[in-house]
């Protein structure tokens, strides 16, 4: 057991014991890009990825779970099933597990697709799943945000036609950072889900204090809640997602795959469940992001960058004022970054990192 002790500690597993302040220097990511391991001198803010990696609980369940890797695990996905629908205060029957949520979106397409007709989204949102949408033959409807960059709500109602099989939902919205009022949302899915599917994607909701639609689903059967593992629990490359639902459309959904609830690995699933148990990191992660974003949001506009309120953990911000190249800037400092998402004024997002690297960022800028 000494051994077993020492060893962890030398590969830097072994952190029951280290306190929160070491957190940055311990969670420190491994990879610059896809190609360029060990690499640790490129700062990344492009993808919403929690900075501060999987909990500590989480690392040593993955490193104690690899050696299992030759099973394939049937019990571990029985209790983090029962985990998620006690975190969710669902039943095992309103869950569905995938590879992440983006495999949860794609899931809820192919349901909704059963019937060729339209999809409604927000413009602008997190769109990856728009091209497969309309592979399945979807058509899109696109409904402008509100001039606060918000979900329009009532223009989504209006716009469902007869054949609309989908309205997709981003809260906390994806690029912009911004969140549904909680009674707007329910109402708009009483009526929405009376006419078509209501996709929530609720990947952020953890990182709000808003409390999740979860328990909607028991009584609406046309209401999908994707949620994920990436963000708040720090699983991004593990590939953890799911999905709650009424258990009649739960059923629909496993019907589409091959092995339900069948695509996670082992070792993804030993650290799904310890990150649930590490209550301690994920409330810190949750300060942490908090405190980084308020100084962001505090020194751009100190720069005469306008930003937007936001609920997650990245940043909204218009270029508009901003007299030098921001992309120039970023490229310089060896900071990655994302892109333009709307010209009209210049609208772009940051991810919010460690403090240390919102000052490097900051720093860049001036």
């Amino acid at each position: 057991m000494e051994n077993r002790r020492t060893w962890l500690k030398k590969i830097g597993l072994g952190t029951l014991g280290l306190g929160m302040s070491q957190y940055p220097s311990f969670a420190r990511p491994l990879i610059r890009d896809h190609s360029t391991y060990l690499d640790t001198t490129t700062i990344q803010l492009n993808a919403n990825e929690n900075p501060y990696g999987p909990s500590p609980l989480a690392r040593i369940a993955m490193t104690e779970s690899v050696h299992l890797s030759n099973r394939y695990g049937w019990s571990t996905t029985s209790k983090l099933v029962a985990a998620i629908a006690e975190k969710n205060n669902v039943t095992k029957d309103q869950i569905v597990l995938d590879a992440g949520s983006t495999k949860i979106l794609n899931l809820s397409l192919w349901h909704a697709a059963r019937q060729k007709g339209s999809f409604i989204m927000a413009d602008t949102t997190f769109n990856f799943w728009k091209s497969p949408a309309k592979s399945l033959g979807l058509r899109e409807i696109n409904v402008a945000l509100t001039a606060d960059k918000k979900h329009d709500l009532k223009a989504m109602l209006k716009a469902i036609e007869p054949d609309t099989r989908l309205v997709y939902i981003c809260n906390p919205n994806n690029p912009t950072g911004t969140i549904c009022d909680r009674n707007a949302l329910i109402a708009f899915i009483a009526e929405a889900s009376k006419k078509t599917l209501v996709l929530v994607d609720e990947a952020y909701i953890d990182l709000t204090d808003q409390e999740s639609l979860s328990p909607l689903v028991a009584n609406n059967k046309n209401l999908i809640i994707a949620r994920t593992f990436s963000k708040l629990y720090g699983l991004a490359g593990a590939r953890i997602g799911y999905a709650l639902a009424h258990e009649a459309t739960i059923k629909k959904l496993k019907s589409l795959q091959s092995w339900p609830n069948g695509s996670l690995s082992v070792v993804s699933k030993a650290a799904a469940l310890a990150s649930l148990k590490d209550v301690s990191f994920y409330k810190k992660v949750y300060s942490l992001n908090a405190t980084a974003r308020t100084y962001t949001i505090e020194q751009l506009e100190q720069l005469n960058i306008t930003c937007i309120p936001s609920h997650a953990n990245f940043l909204y911000f218009s270029l508009a004022n901003y007299q030098k190249d921001f992309f120039e800037q970023l490229e310089d400092h060896d900071i990655l970054g994302t892109r333009i998402y709307e010209e009209k004024g210049q609208w772009t997002r940051i991810t919010i990192g460690t403090m240390d690297e919102m000052k490097s960022f900051i720093a860049a800028l001036k």
